[in-house]
């Protein structure tokens, strides 16, 4: 058996992965932390901003989440752009995407505020919706690391 990293992905699975991305857009706009959380596992792992290794989802919501979704605008992923790697055995996944947002400088002034993330899934069943269980969430470079948006949030 060849390993293919592009090997064809079914159309359902893919579209599952892109469905991940867009609720968690969703939710990003709204800063609503609550409804976001049944989008990973519990004891998920993530890279980001603020810490090598975020371990569990209360953590990341508390370290990562609540600094950044208040402070920004406009999130939304390229979702026509979404990459999905899926196991033959269509439990486990890889999604790759790019978003735009919009940041704040100190002064105010907005800033385009781009990046990358990889998501890796697994599912309990074909067909059941993705649960992320590590993210990588990176700006391009040359992106300032911090905004200073300040929106409330909705839980």
């Amino acid at each position: 058996m060849t390993v293919q990293a592009t090997a064809p992905v079914d159309t359902q699975d893919h579209a599952l992965v892109r469905d991940w991305f867009k609720e968690l857009s969703d939710h990003v706009q709204a800063v609503d932390f609550a409804a976001a959380r049944h989008l990973f596992a519990e004891d998920f792992i993530a890279f980001g901003t603020f810490s090598n290794f975020v371990f569990g989802r209360d953590n990341a919501e508390a370290n990562q989440w609540r600094k950044v979704w208040p402070t920004i605008d406009s999130f939304l992923w390229r979702l026509d752009d979404v990459q999905a790697l899926v196991s033959p055995d269509r439990l486990f996944a890889v999604g790759l995407a790019v978003w735009d947002s919009t940041g704040y400088l100190t002064d105010g002034q907005a800033f385009d505020r781009k990046g990358r993330a990889t998501v890796s899934f697994a599912r309990t069943a074909i067909g059941q919706p993705w649960i992320a269980t590590h993210t990588h969430m990176s700006l391009f470079r040359g992106t300032p690391d911090v905004s200073h948006g300040n929106k409330p949030s909705k839980s």
